[in-house]
């Protein structure tokens, strides 16, 4: 199923029904400020393997991360931040960045394996923003960009749909999406670490 939704105005029904797909255990294909995203509800462990054989890795070692609908939720998923990395945080979110911080008990232990980590995104993007916010926790985010090849599929919603239709339950068309991913930041050390240079431009 393809559906048109503008970030200016998601329209509601229409979030309402993604969010229900979500609570189903479906897969869905979503905008955010940077590349087309395939994701599901965190707490659905079966959608959660559908996207790891859909990305061909192992749960525990995926680069995965969880898409929130604001800092609001940090804590049920993140061990205590550090004023200076949550005033960081609340400077460059929402925005093109992913920031990883030491995950405690409350993440699934589906994800964790030997990894103590989980990647936060706050996309600056109206239309997944306002999926999580209904559907109240994050969605697991991981993108169908191939970093080895720009394609033109992994842009144009149309393409993707056509693509990724046996794959998705669900896929929005929230316009073209971009070919550059987010910004991974490390927070888990004394200092900010950027590990992948994205979209967002940092300055400590």
């Amino acid at each position: 199923m393809l559906v048109k939704l503008y970030e200016e105005n998601p329209n509601p029904k229409v979030i309402r029904k993604i969010v229900d797909i979500l609570l189903d255990g479906g897969i869905i294909i979503y905008p955010t400020d940077t590349v087309y995203g395939i994701g599901c509800d965190i707490t659905n462990q079966k959608a959660v393997e559908k996207v790891a054989r859909f990305k061909g890795v192992n749960i525990e070692n995926a680069p995965f991360s969880f898409i929130c609908s604001d800092l609001s939720h940090l804590s049920d998923y993140t061990r205590p931040i550090p004023n200076p990395v949550f005033k960081l945080m609340k400077k460059y979110l929402p925005g093109p960045f992913t920031f990883i911080l030491e995950a405690n008990n409350k993440v699934p232990k589906y994800f964790k394996g030997k990894k103590k980590t989980v990647g936060i995104r706050v996309p600056g993007n109206n239309i997944i923003r306002a999926i999580t916010g209904e559907l109240g926790n994050p969605i697991l985010s991981t993108s169908i960009h191939d970093e080895d090849e720009i394609l033109e599929y992994t842009t144009d919603p149309e393409l993707i749909f056509e693509k990724y239709k046996d794959i998705a339950d669900l896929i929005i068309d929230g316009g073209f999406g971009g070919l550059i991913p987010s910004t991974v930041i490390d927070c888990t050390g004394d200092e900010p670490e950027i590990v992948r240079q994205g979209k967002g431009v940092f300055e400590n």
